[in-house]
């Protein structure tokens, strides 16, 4: 039950980081305020926890299989698809921003 709540709690950070970078559109001559986070800072952040997400399943792994006591395998199981699946996501938006930057690339001028 609380890997649902934990799922539920990232999307809801992912929405809220969503709703962050929508309500803030800045042009192209306006500099940025202090404070404020930028693209690469939220990519970073969004690196950083998938990476951290990638080191708990691998710990609760190493636990469960040297016989810690109070580790499921459905708790280690449901930790690998977690960050399988964060991992996967990840890699989805990297490949959609080589695609744009691509696209860009390519675009006459």
């Amino acid at each position: 039950m609380s890997q649902g709540v934990e799922f539920n709690r990232l999307m809801l950070d992912m929405r809220a980081m969503q709703m962050d970078a929508m309500a803030q559109p800045k042009s192209a001559m306006q500099a940025p305020e202090v404070g404020s986070s930028s693209f690469s800072d939220m990519l970073g952040q969004a690196v950083n926890k998938v990476n951290d997400t990638q080191q708990a399943s691998s710990q609760l792994a190493s636990a469960f299989e040297i016989g810690k006591s109070g580790i499921d395998l459905t708790d280690v199981m449901i930790a690998s698809q977690k960050a399988s699946v964060s991992f996967q996501a990840l890699t989805q938006v990297r490949n959609k921003l080589v695609q744009a930057y691509q696209d860009i690339m390519q675009m006459p001028v």
